[in-house]
């Protein structure tokens, strides 16, 4: 049961600035996380082993197909962005940097899922499900993308002799 209701008009037009402001909104409170909170073996992002050492991606989702095709958010971010569309370099550094960023891309996605409910206080029930759906979807490939790319760059960094 929503608690406010609007016209249709208005609750589309409510429900694209919502999504909206809670895009910028996670992405400016995200991109503000400094780096040393994001750990990779902590529980959001350690390796899990149903994914195969990342085999799973490929397998069973065909990420290679299809990942050059998301899109990459650090233009949103402006000048506190990292560019994850491909790699702009080989060194520990940059590698061990482009991995917390993987952290911190699927930390912003998991977020903006967790607030799809809220679309329900204005929705009708089934619409509020629609936007459940509507985070999922346009969320999770960019999920998967980031813990993908997480197990690609572990192998070249110990391909290289690093301790990552």
């Amino acid at each position: 049961m929503r608690l406010i209701h609007l016209p249709t008009f208005w609750t589309v037009v409510v429900d694209c600035i919502a999504w909206f402001i809670i895009h910028m909104g996670v992405v400016a409170i995200t991109i503000r996380i400094p780096a040393n909170r994001f750990h990779l073996n902590s529980w959001l992002y350690k390796n899990r082993d149903w994914e195969r050492e990342g085999d799973l991606y490929q397998e069973i989702f065909k990420i290679k197909k299809w990942k050059k095709h998301l899109p990459d958010g650090a233009a949103l971010a402006g000048k506190l962005g990292f560019p994850k569309k491909k790699l702009r370099g080989r060194s520990e550094t940059y590698l061990g940097a482009f991995l917390i960023e993987t952290c911190r891309a699927e930390l912003t996605h998991w977020l903006i899922i967790f607030f799809a409910p809220f679309f329900f206080l204005w929705n009708p029930f089934g619409i509020g499900l629609f936007m459940i759906f509507y985070a999922v979807v346009e969320n999770l490939p960019l999920i998967l993308a980031q813990r993908y790319n997480r197990y690609r760059l572990r192998r070249i960094l110990v391909k290289e002799g690093s301790n990552f």
